[in-house]
């Protein structure tokens, strides 16, 4: 796997949310800067170290 598509969405009480394809991986922020910095920690978190995409 090379890479991990998420889909972005806004969340009905604010905010962002992403939800990864494929994958059990979701987070959700306040803003865009912040929904990257998130779902970059996510997928480090939710893959042993050297394995994610």
């Amino acid at each position: 796997m090379n890479e991990i598509i998420f889909l972005v969405e806004e969340a009905p009480e604010g905010g962002l949310t992403a939800r990864a394809v494929g994958e059990s991986i979701f987070t959700e922020a306040e803003t865009i800067e912040e929904l990257h910095e998130r779902t970059r920690n996510a997928v480090s978190c939710h893959f042993d170290e050297g394995q994610a995409p």
